[in-house]
């Protein structure tokens, strides 16, 4: 019996340090079973990041004096104006007829615009999880579809259904459809095992009830339509982004 044990059992409430030799802390990243601290993120997770993280650092720091001068202080408000989301905008659009480039941009530029740095933490955060599992499930191609497309279909659900002056801006329909897609994959998993598929709509209500009982006590405007129009438009995406999806399309067309 060694030294050790003998220890052990003499004085089982006292620590000893071990005579065995300890593996380092900072493990070898030569090593194959080494594992990084922080998983990789996919490439258009981290380039989408650092635009949100990147223009919302400007703005803050305009705000705060550190760069841009006494006219920085206004960025914000000229960056909406400029490249937010209008439904007045794209009325006029509609109505004239005059569907110009800047205003169309409008569409896939305002996911990027936040209203400070809280509005844009939450989102940024929410893109980071939901993103990743996207891009690892689906492809780095599809999860931007899925974060473009969703951002459009929100902005015209807005614009279409409801008459609001006010600015649409931020990453969270866009996100909504990461959710969706989320939602998608847990729906798909969920038939596949004979569990009950209305389960994969928790998240998304319990969101939806969280606005609700938030809007009991302060005014929470109608940005959840664009929200929820997201989630509809990243789900039914879901479709043909999904892996497997397309083909069971493809066969379903040539049985017919």
């Amino acid at each position: 019996m060694g030294l050790e044990m003998l220890l052990h059992r003499a004085y089982p409430w006292h620590r000893f340090p071990s005579t065995k030799p300890e593996r380092s802390i900072m493990s070898d990243p030569y090593d194959p079973n080494f594992e990084p601290p922080f998983n990789k993120l996919p490439v258009v997770v981290v380039v989408l990041f650092l635009i949100m993280a990147g223009v919302e650092l400007a703005l803050a720091a305009g705000a705060a004096g550190f760069v841009g001068g006494p006219s920085a202080i206004g960025w914000r408000l000229a960056l909406v104006r400029d490249w937010g989301f209008s439904g007045d905008i794209f009325d006029a659009m509609l109505a004239q007829g005059n569907w110009s480039w800047n205003n169309l941009a409008r569409f896939i530029t305002y996911p990027f615009i936040h209203l400070g740095f809280t509005h844009a933490l939450i989102a940024s955060v929410l893109m980071l999880a939901l993103g990743k599992m996207a891009a690892e499930v689906m492809g780095q191609f599809a999860m931007l579809a899925l974060f473009v497309v969703s951002g459009i279909g929100g902005a015209l659900a807005y614009a279409l259904l409801l008459d609001d002056p006010v600015w649409l801006v931020g990453s969270y329909p866009a996100v909504y459809g990461l959710i969706g897609g989320y939602s998608f994959l847990l729906w798909r998993k969920l038939a596949a095992t004979g569990g009950q598929q209305l389960r994969a709509f928790s998240l998304i209500a319990m969101l939806m009830g969280l606005q609700l009982v938030w809007s009991l006590f302060a005014t929470v405007g109608n940005g959840w339509v664009a929200e929820l129009a997201g989630f509809i438009t990243g789900f039914a995406l879901s479709f043909l982004c999904a892996p497997g999806e397309w083909a069971r399309i493809l066969n379903r067309l040539r049985q017919r």
